[in-house]
């Protein structure tokens, strides 16, 4: 105890040594401030008063001037004898004490003269007859404070100016690497055991295939010796691909607080600079850094900035300096020197346009895909963004996250993140179930605009418009179920429908027509109804012929085409000009397109036709309420009589009352406590 007492008052005084001033540059600029003022003092000469040239002949012939000293040839400093100062001045005063002039005596008067030969013979002549003659005495004086301004002065100020340029141009650099000197260093942010990364792998939810990868990575940095003895290599590269918003960057922030080796993490832009060469010597730097730290992980988000395909961009031509960089990336993964220990991790969600010599085996070994999170992965992700969030007991987490298919972790994040803002807005003090489902509306459809102004003919073909997707996509087999239907303006869009979407991994034939039938099902209601169409159906054309041609040109959907795809999946056919196809291929592409669409149109014209009367009256239900849901199509339409096995395969809505299936259609073997998260 007597230790830890006698050490204390030591822990004390810590604190008061790190309150010592530090060193600034500007202390240097206040010195040389201070000496040149007190050079300027010390040259300070007291004013004289000037005389004429009148008044100084007369001293001269009165024999009343002691000396006369002309300094620098310009100015002459008259000294009067003593006894003759009372007759000239009014305060006769004794000069000698000391003055500008570094002790010497104070003149009494000063002529400015023009030429010295003149001055010196109108002196003389003043003096003619008279003993003893006063003789001028040429003089000498240097201002040393105005010299060392004159000298120094400039030397300061380009010095003050290139140390502003420099801060300035480190602050934009971002670090040091913005330093003029620092240019080529490495601007990547390095993580250790000193530095505090709150991300882990428990916030990382969703991807449970990659975050075993991951792990494993880190796995083989802390324990080596567990792989190498049976003679196996640590891998040199992992390449993290996907959607944006799938979680990639956030994967790489759980490894720099799991892992507890170095960590360098820069982005793939922080390479390029406007300096040639200076790409090529940061990835030299930073890989230097990392040999030192090894083991260490190095991170590069958006690779692609710099590892884009060499000399196939026929755009804009080839980038020497992007090449060169990735050049050097080349060599120090897998060169003719050795990285061990130091693993690159890279981030891309355009891995089609990346290098092949950069995704080879030895460079970046493994490629782990992050997908879109399916119904059990959304769920986990919802339960790690709820965490710090007051919620409602009300609040289902398995409910939302069938509410939101093809949604990424970001995606859901801002779900979240929306619906605490709309609890605020409307005063409540826990976050309700309704705010989540009006934060997916705004995610998906926008802004309500409830003060759009709309004319009572422009609401009704909305209204029909709308009960034509609603009514369609019920009466189809294959079309996506109705969550509701509004026709309150929301975005850029006069109406909208929510569909829960199947989630599935492929696609027939038959339920693509399905969904085109049910996306043009609109403008056939509008024609049916009204007969004749508008321009609302702007987005549903766009969708339907951009599948239609997808289903020709891509997915062999077309029995004139046949089995042909005319996909690209490296991306390069963007940067040619020229078709994969004949000009005669592609007027059968044409007439395919249109079939295709005619089709499915003349289909949405006969069910909407067969149930004109539902169509009716779910439209006025509609002008009425503006936003109907699906148990509503189910009074009109009745129920659909494959309800049960398409709900099975997805799964159940656990009983919600906006949802038009309940766990008691289904069967007993079916219901959501027992199925549990078999189901992915």
């Amino acid at each position: 105890m007597k230790e830890e007492q006698n050490d204390s008052p030591k822990k004390v005084n810590k604190p008061t040594d790190t309150n010592k001033p530090k060193f600034n540059f500007y202390w240097i600029y206040g010195a040389l401030a201070l000496v040149f003022i007190g050079l300027q003092l010390l040259n300070f000469e007291s004013p004289t008063e000037p005389i004429d040239k009148g008044k100084l002949i007369d001293m001269l012939q009165n024999q009343d001037v002691q000396k006369i000293n002309l300094v620098n040839r310009e100015i002459a400093e008259i000294f009067l004898k003593p006894e003759s100062k009372a007759r000239y001045k009014k305060d006769a005063k004794d000069g000698g004490g000391l003055t500008g002039n570094l002790g010497g005596e104070q003149p009494d008067f000063s002529f400015q003269i023009g030429s010295v030969e003149q001055f010196e013979s109108d002196v003389q002549q003043a003096q003619e007859g008279k003993t003893p003659i006063i003789y001028v005495n040429n003089i000498t004086r240097r201002n040393w404070g105005g010299d060392i301004i004159g000298w120094v002065l400039p030397i300061v100020l380009l010095v003050g100016v290139w140390f502003f340029i420099m801060r300035m141009m480190s602050r934009g650099g971002g670090g040091p690497g913005g330093q003029i000197f620092n240019i080529g260093k490495s601007k990547a942010t390095l993580f250790d055991k000193n530095t505090n990364v709150n991300v882990t792998f428990k916030d990382v939810a969703g991807l449970e295939e990659a975050k075993v990868e991951i792990i494993e990575i880190v796995d083989f940095l802390r324990t080596p010796d567990k792989y190498t003895k049976l003679g196996g290599k640590i891998p040199k590269g992992v390449l993290l691909v996907g959607p944006p918003g799938t979680g990639k960057t956030l994967l790489a922030k759980s490894v720099a607080g799991e892992a507890h080796v170095p960590f360098f993490s820069i982005s793939g832009s922080d390479f390029v600079e406007m300096f040639v060469g200076v790409g090529a010597s940061r990835v030299r730097d930073l890989f230097k850094q990392a040999k030192e730290k090894s083991p260490c992980i190095i991170f590069i988000d958006e690779i692609d900035a710099i590892g884009r395909a060499r000399g196939k961009n026929a755009a804009t031509g080839g980038n020497d300096e992007r090449e060169n960089t990735l050049n050097q990336l080349l060599t120090e993964m897998d060169g003719f020197g050795t990285n061990s220990g130091v693993i690159v991790l890279a981030a891309t969600n355009r891995a089609d346009i990346l290098d092949r010599a950069l995704m080879r085996a030895g460079r970046f070994d493994r490629q782990i895909y992050v997908e879109l999170p399916d119904l059990e992965g959304r769920k986990e992700i919802f339960e790690v963004h709820m965490r710090p969030l007051k919620l409602d007991t009300n609040v289902d987490k398995v409910f939302l996250a069938k509410q939101t298919p093809g949604f990424s972790g970001a995606d859901i994040a801002n779900v979240c993140n929306e619906a605490a803002l709309i609890a605020a807005r409307h005063g409540g003090e826990v976050i309700a179930k309704q705010d989540f489902m009006d934060a997916i509306d705004r995610i998906v459809g926008g802004l309500e605009k409830k003060n759009k102004i709309i004319s009572p003919s422009e609401k009704k073909v909305i209204a029909f418009h709308e009960a034509g997707h609603a009514s369609v996509s019920w009466l189809l087999e294959h079309a996506h179920p109705l969550v509701k239907v509004t026709i309150i303006p929301r975005g850029k869009s006069l109406g909208a429908a929510w569909y829960l979407p199947e989630e599935r991994q492929i696609t027939t034939y038959e339920q693509m027509m399905d969904e085109i039938t049910a996306t043009l099902a609109g403008r056939a209601a509008e024609e049916i109804i009204f007969g004749k169409i508008s321009t609302g159906a702007l987005n549903d054309l766009e969708k339907v012929t951009k599948q239609a041609f997808a289903m020709v040109t891509y997915y062999g959907l077309s029995k004139k085409i046949g089995n042909v795809s005319y996909y690209d999946s490296s991306g390069q056919s963007e940067f040619t000009f020229n078709k994969p196809f004949s000009e005669k291929t592609n007027e059968i592409i044409d007439e395919e397109i249109s079939e295709m669409i005619d089709k499915a149109y003349q289909k949405a014209l006969k069910i909407l036709r067969e149930h004109k009367e539902g169509l009716t009256i779910l439209a006025t239900q509609l002008l009425e309420k503006e936003v109907i849901f699906g148990e509503d199509l189910e009074v009109i339409f009745g129920k659909r009589p494959w309800i049960k096995e398409e709900m099975v395969a997805r799964k159940p809505f656990n009983g919600d009352s906006e949802i038009q299936v309940t766990v008691e259609n289904l069967p007993e073997e079916n219901k959501p406590e027992e199925e549990s998260a078999s189901i992915t």
